[in-house]
Formats: structure tokens, C-alpha cells, sequence
């Protein structure tokens, strides 16, 4: 009798519709709510995505997951409450989650201890105690969406249970070592950090969308072109990039699209029509690494007034012929077509901060313009050196990118590209701390919306005490006004926008909350913080602020992204007087 390996994964849901994901040990037909799916099969694996339709906007369906007839879900006696689909409803608040960054480590000591006190130690898991939260508080507001923002999975740091996998089928003393292979080694890699019971009773009842950052692959993933060439010149790459794509594509993807968008994909109508889909997602992947055309990983998800856009940061890059762009022109026109006005509030969820602090923004857009030979050929291949030591690849370091989003910003804000929302917000992760910024535009841009950076990391993986100090000095009034002076000495512009930072760093493990209702807009961050018994950490409020309407003391940011004095901000508009 068919199992299930991993899942159910509650995925896309909307007003009448939802997706349920499973991997199961054998083929066979999967059915959740009177929908039935057949399995499909890659390389061995058995996985389905179950497309169910005609419910009710706002309505609670408890539901099992029955294969070939026997429900197999939820499992007996497993003490933990109805997995549910809460299909939305457009007059209710909005609440999106959003955290990034998880080792899968055991919830026991010495890895629940603070990092700062055992360098095993990784403190509590904020995602296993918003679950638990979940349980002890079962009439508390739900979330519609719970948004991963990168690093579900980490190929470089493997759990103990997939390094003895890794071990038992090839030799670890030769590279990769004890990161992952290839694609069989990512299906391990996946079922153990899924399958812990707190997580997976999570995913299993709230819709979860998700996007890559670099340790879904590997660190520093497209951070140049020097460093793609140097990747692709190693024998075992491409087996690694092959499977990153392949198992991304399988266990992350799907469940991002739509059931209208499931149906109309050709990809997985191919998969789902071969004996075995091994092939077929093999060329994919490579075609996936090789050319970003053909295969779009962002996508969007409408919520009531509110609208979620989930923007591809690392597989779209253009790294060649001199070029060095975030995403490719494709992807813009993709982006484009979808960031826009005429809803009440407007999310852009990226894994990497469009906004850093203003230290290491200067920092960043300096790499790129002394990597680039500002400085001559010397100190261009020391900046190169530079940039991945310190893993200076986010939107900084890509200059016209950014200065292009913001644009873009700046036109959907004053209402030129239908009515401007009341919010927008960047949800983002990867830096494994914790802020919130608010953006201030020139006047004469006519920018109406509330602008912020807001950044949850990480769930589960902090910082060591000398990386922390290092971030904050760089973060510091003195640390921003010199790496400024460096920037400019590179011929670094100023910033198109100026920003300033209202709340963090916070270096604990940590999961945020975007509540939306009409115009109004709040974030929420929490830390994780331990309890009696360890596998139940608790959750405890950081700060709390209101987004939108622009709150009344706006008018006090007074000073630009480099800490010097700057013009008054209005408190309405957002824009620098």
C-alpha cells in the first residue's frame, strides 16, 4: 500500500481554489476533497499536486489526503489538530507571514541553546513556534499566507541524517563533500527538513508560497560572472545545479502556481504524460542554469485588495558581456506587467533586501564599480575577491537594477500607473537579521504610497557574535557616513531614494506578520524565545508598528541613507519636501 514521504503541502489557495502537494513511495492516485490526482514519476519519486475547485470564499474545509483509496492522512493519534483549507474572503484582514533562513536541526539540546553561549546552538525555531502558537490558540486569526523568502532548504549544511545519506553512497573526502550532489541527494535533503512533525502539521494547513536564495543551491549563487565560470569549470557542478533546479521545480514551485497556471504549463503536462520525468526536468534544469529565457520562477498571488508579487532575485541574472543586472528583460517586462497600482496595498517579496543599511549598501555599489575596473585590473580582481568573501550580491551591487525598481516605485506610489496604493512593502530575507526601513522620495516624484523595506531573518540560523559585531558597526552613523566617502571615491552616485531605518537589527531567530485591512497597514516581528521544555518554544513581541495610513510622525525622518541631515519628510506622501 502506497505512504506518504513528505506532505500534504497546503500550496495556492484563493477565494474557490487550493493545491495540495504530496510525495508519496509509490505511483498511485492522490485524492484530497473528492479531486483526485495520479501521481507522477521522476527518477523513482512519486509526487502529485492536487488541484481542487468549487469551494466557497471564506470557508473552513478540514480535508484527509486518501491514497488509491486509503486516507493516509492526517496520520492516527498524532495529537495534532485538522489540517484545514481556509479558502480567502476578501472583507477580512489580510495577515502574511514571512521568515527565511532554517537549518533542520534538532529541537533539543545543545542545538536549542543561543549560538552566543555553544557554537552548536541555534537557538529556538521561530517557525516551530508560530505552529505551536497555531495549536495552543485555536480561535486566534489565521494566516492567509505564509510566505518562505529562501533558505528553506540548505544544500551546503546538511542535516545529520542526510550526511550519513551522503556517506553511504559516495566518498565525502572529495568535492562536494558533504553538500549535496545531485538530485537524489536533494529528495533526502528535503524529506528530512520537512518531515519534523510541528513543520510538517504547519505546512499542511496553512498556504505556503516560497522562492530560492543561495543555500537552496549554494552559497553566493550567481554573484558574478567570474564567479558562474569558475562554478561551471568544476566536474561536479553540474550534476549539483541540475538537481537544485529539478528538486526546486518539484518541491517549491509548483505549489507557487495557480490551478489555472498548473494546467496551462507545459513543463509538468510533459512530466506528467512520461513514464519517467527524469529526462525531461534534467533539460529543463540545465536550460534553467544555462539561459534564464524560458523559465520564469516569480509569480504573483491576489489577496482580496492587496497583492502579493514574488520576484525572482538570483536565476535571472544577467552576468554576461559586460552586462550585470538583477534580473533579466524578460523578467522586467514580467515585473512590469504585474507591480502596479489600483490595489490597496502592494507586496514585493524578494529573498534579497532591496534596501540594506545604508553602510552596506555604499559598500555593495562600490564593489561593483571597482569589480567592474574603476580602480584599474588589480584592484578589480581584489574587488572580485572581496565581493564573495563578504557576499556583496544583493540589489546595491547591482546599480542599475535597482535604480530601475525604483523607478518603477516611484511611478505605481504617484498613482501614474493606476491608483497608487496606500502601501508598499519589500518582504525579504537572506541577511540573518532583522529591520524595518522607510523610504522617502523627492517631492516632485509625486509619491503618495508608504514605502518600506521590511527583513525577517532568520528563522532558524543566527549569526555568530563577531558577524553581528561587524554588522553593527557598519550599520552605524560612522560606518555609514565612511563606506559612503568610499562609494563616491568609486564614482558611486547617490541613491536614487534616501531610507532610513526604523527599527532593528535583531539578530535572534525571528518570523514577521504584514496584517492588511483596507488602507491600513502593520507589521509585527517576534523572536523566538525558549520554554520549559525545548521543543516548545514560544514567540514574544519585538516591535509593532503601523505602515499605512503613513503614520503621524513620519515628519521626524530627518536624515538620508548616509545618517547626515536631510529634507523633512511628508507625513502624508512620503516625499522629501
Amino acid at each position: 500500500m502506497p505512504e506518504l514521504l513528505v506532505g500534504p503541502l497546503l500550496r495556492w489557495v484563493s477565494e474557490s481554489e487550493a493545491t495540495v502537494w504530496v510525495e508519496t513511495d509509490a505511483a498511485c492516485e492522490v485524492e484530497v476533497l473528492g479531486h483526485v490526482s495520479p501521481t507522477f514519476h521522476v527518477e523513482g519519486h512519486h509526487y502529485a499536486i492536487v488541484a481542487i475547485g468549487g469551494l466557497s470564499a471564506g470557508t473552513s474545509y478540514p480535508y484527509q489526503v486518501s491514497l488509491d483509496g486509503t486516507v493516509r492522512w492526517p496520520i492516527p493519534d498524532s495529537g495534532f489538530p485538522a489540517s484545514v483549507i481556509r479558502t480567502l474572503d476578501p472583507s477580512e484582514t489580510v495577515r502574511l507571514v514571512f521568515g527565511s533562513c532554517r537549518l533542520s536541526v534538532p529541537h533539543e539540546p545543545p542545538f536549542t541553546t543561543d549560538r552566543l553561549i555553544d557554537r552548536q546552538g541555534r537557538g529556538p525555531d521561530a517557525l516551530a513556534a508560530y505552529a505551536r502558537r497555531l495549536i495552543d490558540s485555536p480561535g486566534a486569526p489565521w494566516p492567509q499566507v505564509l510566505m518562505l523568502t529562501g533558505d528553506q532548504v540548505y544544500a551546503d549544511d546538511v542535516p545529520e541524517a542526510t550526511r550519513e545519506f551522503i556517506a553511504q553512497r559516495r566518498d565525502t573526502s572529495r568535492p562536494p563533500h558533504e553538500s549535496v550532489a545531485d538530485f537524489l541527494e536533494y529528495t533526502h535533503l528535503y524529506r528530512i527538513s520537512w518531515s519534523e512533525p510541528l513543520t510538517r502539521w504547519l505546512f499542511s494547513t496553512v498556504s505556503t508560497s516560497m522562492i530560492f536564495d543561495d543555500h537552496d543551491v549554494i552559497d553566493d549563487w550567481n554573484i558574478s560572472a567570474e564567479w558562474v565560470a569558475d562554478m561551471r569549470r568544476e566536474a561536479w557542478w553540474d550534476d549539483r545545479i541540475v538537481g537544485a533546479f529539478m528538486s526546486y521545480w518539484i518541491y517549491q514551485h509548483l505549489g507557487n502556481l495557480s490551478v489555472t497556471e498548473l494546467a496551462a504549463d507545459p513543463v509538468l503536462r510533459a512530466v506528467r504524460e512520461a513514464v519517467d520525468g527524469g529526462p525531461i526536468l534534467r533539460r529543463f534544469a540545465f536550460m534553467a542554469d544555462r539561459e534564464t529565457a524560458g523559465s520564469r520562477w516569480a509569480y504573483r498571488r491576489d489577496l482580496g485588495s492587496a497583492r502579493l508579487v514574488v520576484v525572482d532575485s538570483r536565476a535571472a541574472r544577467v552576468l554576461q558581456d559586460g552586462q550585470r543586472e538583477m534580473i533579466d528583460e524578460a523578467e522586467w517586462r514580467w515585473v512590469e506587467e504585474n507591480v502596479t497600482g489600483d490595489v490597496d496595498h502592494l507586496v514585493i517579496a524578494s529573498s534579497l533586501p532591496v534596501l540594506l543599511v545604508p553602510g552596506m549598501h555604499h559598500v555593495q555599489a562600490w564593489s561593483e564599480r571597482v569589480a567592474a575596473g574603476a580602480w584599474g585590473g588589480v584592484a578589480a580582481r581584489l574587488a572580485e575577491r572581496v565581493r564573495r568573501g563578504f557576499d556583496l550580491e544583493h540589489w546595491a551591487a547591482f546599480g542599475t537594477s535597482f535604480e530601475r525598481l525604483f523607478q518603477l516605485i516611484s511611478e505605481i506610489g504617484a498613482g501614474r500607473s493606476g491608483r497608487a496604493p496606500s502601501s508598499i512593502v519589500f518582504v525579504s530575507g537572506d541577511v540573518h537579521h532583522g529591520y524595518l526601513a522607510r523610504v522617502a522620495f523627492r517631492r516632485r516624484t509625486g509619491v503618495r504610497s508608504a514605502v518600506y523595506q521590511a527583513v525577517s531573518s532568520p528563522l532558524r540560523n543566527p549569526l555568530g557574535k563577531g558577524e553581528r559585531m561587524g554588522q553593527r558597526i557598519i550599520a552605524s552613523r560612522l560606518g555609514g557616513a565612511l563606506t559612503r566617502l568610499l562609494a563616491r571615491s568609486a564614482g558611486v552616485p547617490s541613491p536614487i531614494v534616501r531610507w532610513k531605518r526604523l527599527e532593528g537589527l535583531v539578530f535572534d531567530n525571528q518570523i514577521a506578520t504584514l496584517e492588511l485591512h483596507g488602507r491600513n497597514a502593520l507589521l509585527r516581528a517576534e523572536r523566538s524565545v525558549p520554554s520549559d521544555a525545548p521543543e516548545r518554544a514560544a514567540l514574544e513581541t519585538i516591535w509593532e508598528r503601523r505602515l499605512a495610513p503613513a503614520p503621524a510622525d513620519a515628519a521626524s525622518m530627518t536624515v538620508d541613507s548616509d545618517g547626515r541631515p536631510a529634507a523633512e519628510v511628508d507625513p502624508k506622501a512620503g516625499a522629501v519636501r
